[in-house]
């Protein structure tokens, strides 16, 4: 069974940036991009769970 993300955040673009979100704690910023077949993509560094919300979304792939 997979372990959930600590974090989750609904957006309203395809691609976000996440930098781990604790100043000189946290990661490099990377940029990741959501499959539109998933709606959502993890962090490779700090696992946050990026989902996107369909009805809302911007910038159509």
């Amino acid at each position: 069974m997979p372990t959930p993300a600590p974090e989750t955040q609904i957006v309203t673009v395809w691609k976000v940036a996440c930098d781990g979100g604790e100043g000189a704690l946290g990661h490099p910023r990377v940029w990741l991009t959501i499959p539109e077949e998933t709606g959502f993509v993890e962090c490779g560094y700090c696992d946050k769970r990026f989902e996107i919300d369909r009805d809302h979304a911007h910038d159509r792939h």
